[in-house]
């Protein structure tokens, strides 16, 4: 309401005092839900909304009045609540100092590539006749990957295609798959070996979709960062994403490549920062950008019906916290 109270707060005026002009008073047990007119009802919230936002504003300006009084003697900053600080803890999150863990990284299947060993050679493929947006999607993640290459496979299985690219020194393939003409699925196989996962997709901008963007990028090796994968799961699905890319990037070419995990979600996005000063750093995105959601991480190569998972996402038992993130 316009005097300060909530919509089922009551609303008495002041002994001796005249109403103030455009207030309404309401009885104590009234609220703003038994209005009947929605129109009514809909700017009696409004104002009360308004009301609340003033009041929240007025306290910070008091809280940072009074800290600048106390100067050094203040209290520290009280840390907002959010769900990412209160996640349940998980078992299987990752020491960095844990020798288990050490150990598990120097011999799992993309210890060759971090040992510069082996040098990334993707290819990427598309569901069965794929159509123009994830034609131009593959194109694009193409320019973003080095040493990739984009094959449109029309009835082939990928049974079949995957010996071929062991046979070819491919070290990842990589499959879009697409339903109603837009991408929503991508299958990450590492080679030869394993492991397989597959994401779901969504929320897929091309380079033209993206507001204020960058010109197109360089052939130059980006730069990878990795935020926020700190399980078990997630180092195995972090160090999936970064055997894809070189492991000596050429900084000349100022290209970052992020995948960001928030709340098991990943999102991916290609920028190119500039130099302004000695002091200030720009960014441009250069696109395309995605979000995927993990779904499966199957041991080997991929295999649909008789394939060894070593994770499945359900989500009815799985889902039932908010605050439980898994990556």
């Amino acid at each position: 309401a316009g005097d300060g109270s909530g919509p089922g707060g009551s609303a008495a005026a002041e002994v001796g005092e005249p109403p103030a002009p455009q207030r309404v008073l309401f009885p104590p047990t009234f609220s703003v839900s038994e209005i009947k007119n929605k129109q009514r009802r809909h700017f009696m919230f409004l104002r009360w909304k308004q009301q609340q936002r003033k009041e929240k504003l007025a306290a910070r300006k008091k809280r940072r009045k009074e800290r600048e009084a106390l100067g050094d003697k203040a209290p520290p900053k009280a840390i907002p609540k959010t769900i990412e600080n209160q996640r349940v803890y998980d078992e299987t999150t990752v020491d960095p100092n844990d020798e288990e863990v050490a150990f598990d990284e120097a011999t799992d299947e993309f210890a060759p590539y971090f040992n510069r060993q082996t040098v990334p050679k993707i290819l990427i493929t598309t569901s069965d006749r794929p159509r123009g947006r994830t034609v131009r999607f593959c194109e694009q993640l193409s320019s973003v990957i080095p040493n990739s290459h984009v094959y449109y496979r029309r009835g082939l299985a990928l049974k079949r295609i995957i010996p071929q690219c062991i046979a070819k020194d491919f070290t990842d393939l990589i499959v879009i798959n697409e339903d109603r003409k837009i991408p929503n699925g991508l299958v990450l196989s590492h080679l030869p070996d394993g492991p397989t996962a597959h994401f779901r997709m969504s929320s897929v901008r091309l380079r033209k979709e993206i507001k204020r963007k960058g010109k197109e990028p360089t052939e130059h090796v980006p730069e990878v960062i990795l935020n926020n994968f700190t399980t078990r799961l997630g180092h195995s699905v972090g160090r999936m994403f970064a055997s894809l890319f070189p492991h000596d990037p050429q900084f000349i070419g100022r290209q970052v490549a992020t995948f960001h995990n928030q709340r098991d979600y990943i999102f991916f996005r290609f920028h190119r920062y500039i130099f302004k000063s000695e002091k200030k750093v720009g960014i441009q995105e250069l696109g395309p950008r995605f979000t995927l959601k993990l779904r499966s991480l199957q041991k080997g190569t991929f295999d649909s019906k008789f394939g060894e998972y070593e994770w499945i996402h359900k989500r009815r038992e799985m889902d039932t916290n908010r605050r439980k993130f898994h990556l």
